[in-house]
């Protein structure tokens, strides 16, 4: 298990403005690679609600549990490695493996047998080091939707900021409002579920 603050600067984009940042840093085909990312919340949105998400990240054979919670600064994550198997039974069950991600869980939800999974959010994904962080473009797939953002990764919140706007404005790519993925991912789950 462990615990990370999360600092990130994040910016939507069209798909030309997308195409234009890969070329801009150069980057192959071979550098994206693919992450699912699997979302659980309650029927009612309980983690929602309390600006957390639940998720087990899939990279290539590698699966991990993360709770994103509200910190001072940024988000905190509890992370905790999974076995294949142990994803597979918390996507076909709805039940968290034993550990440190359950625990937080079970203080935020009173009933724990109310969690669902939601559906999964795909993301073909490169990095590029820039300025003391790390620049991620992104493409991603999810309930019937498509989108295109760039992220940047810090540790110094002011520096980054500065950095990520300065970038923007050299580049001409206008600031957007842009929610996290998972908020992205549960507006459209919302939509689909009033439907």
């Amino acid at each position: 298990m462990s615990q990370n603050i999360e600092i990130e600067f994040k910016n939507m984009l069209t798909e030309k403005e997308f195409h234009y940042l890969s070329s801009y840093f150069k980057l192959e085909p071979e550098q994206f690679k693919k992450q699912i990312n699997h979302y659980f919340d309650t029927p009612s949105f309980t983690l929602k609600d309390k600006g957390s998400a639940l998720r087990i990240r899939e990279k290539g054979n590698e699966f991990e549990l993360t709770l994103k919670q509200p910190a001072k600064q940024g988000l905190l994550e509890t992370n905790q490695i999974l076995t294949e198997g142990q994803a597979n039974e918390a996507l076909k069950t709805d039940k968290l493996p034993d550990g440190e991600v359950k625990d937080a869980v079970s203080d935020l939800i009173s009933n724990m047998n109310e969690l669902q999974y939601f559906g999964s959010l795909t993301t073909v994904r490169a990095e590029v080091e820039y300025k003391e962080g790390i620049l991620v473009l992104d493409h991603s797939y999810y309930l019937n939707t498509e989108d295109f953002e760039l992220e940047y990764e810090v540790t110094d919140e002011s520096e980054g900021f500065l950095n990520f706007s300065n970038l923007l404005t050299e580049l001409k790519i206008p600031v957007r409002q842009t929610d996290n993925k998972i908020k992205r991912f549960y507006a459209k789950k919302y939509n689909l579920l009033r439907e």
